[in-house]
């Protein structure tokens, strides 16, 4: 294993000590309204501090770029980014409801080539370097085999803070409602994406979303055998927070139908 992917592991795993030791006391949280339906707690900081702190006694000089904090020192421009969630899924946490992520990944003048998504309640590790493969738990993981949209469980997320967009996405969720086996909306766009990598969902798409929702994720889903791009087919979904990926097979028709409803009005 690399040994810049075992300091993410262990910054996740610290990071999920944190919420794990909240996580019995929800209820007793403060929460903070960043903007509508855009939820921060204390938690959220102080598993970004545990993060931060194992990446800096590590790595002093890259850069970060997290949730919280915005983006950190030095102030020189570097090779290396960390970018980071600290807790991807903060509404559904304070519900008390079990489907949240830990984010971290390492970008080489902006190409990912370390991820790391941990999901704390079920200890699932999630990891993949560029080149070698994406993993479980140290198991090889690998996209679904499923060829055919009609036979696609499909994950998406809900625009949340952006509306402008709203009619978009409904008629997008309209025809696939009718086109797939299914469509499914945890929460959490990081594990979201591990889902795909993993198998358990065919596909996923969202708009508007944040460069640390997804910078892992995606490579672990094309360490897994997908496809990643952004709303023009390319792979820009870090800068314009619109993401489709997929199975080899499921990913054209899916990318055919949302870019049926896009046609310009999706705003960056």
């Amino acid at each position: 294993m690399h040994p810049t992917l075992n300091i993410a592991i262990k910054a996740a795993r610290r990071a999920a000590a944190v919420i794990n030791r909240a996580s019995n006391d929800v209820e007793l949280l403060r929460v903070e309204s960043k903007s509508p339906n855009d939820f921060v707690t204390e938690v959220d900081r102080a598993a970004e501090e545990a993060i931060i702190q194992v990446l800096r006694d590590a790595y002093p000089t890259h850069a970060i770029l997290a949730e919280e904090s915005g983006e950190t020192g030095p102030e020189a421009e570097t090779e290396y980014q960390w970018i980071i969630d600290p807790l991807d899924g903060t509404t559904n946490f304070i519900h008390g409801f079990p489907q949240y992520a830990i984010s971290i990944a390492l970008a080489r003048r902006g190409v990912v080539e370390q991820a790391v998504v941990y999901d704390p309640n079920r200890n699932e590790m999630f990891t993949a370097s560029k080149g070698a493969g994406a993993f479980l738990n140290d198991r090889r993981i690998r996209v679904s085999k499923r060829l055919r949209l009609q036979e696609a469980l499909v994950g998406t997320g809900f625009p949340y803070r952006q509306f402008g967009n709203v009619d978009t996405y409904l008629a997008i969720f309209k025809e696939l409602t009718q086109k797939t086996a299914g469509l499914r909306r945890p929460g959490a766009a990081s594990l979201d994406l591990a889902y795909v990598a993993a198998g358990r969902l065919d596909a996923f798409w969202e708009f508007g979303l944040s460069p640390w929702d997804m910078a892992a994720g995606s490579l672990l889903i094309s360490e897994a055998g997908g496809l990643v791009s952004d709303l023009a087919g390319e792979s820009d979904y870090l800068t314009t927070g619109n993401i489709v990926a997929g199975t080899p097979k499921v990913f054209p028709p899916l990318m055919q139908i949302i870019q049926g409803h896009c046609a310009d009005k999706i705003s960056a």
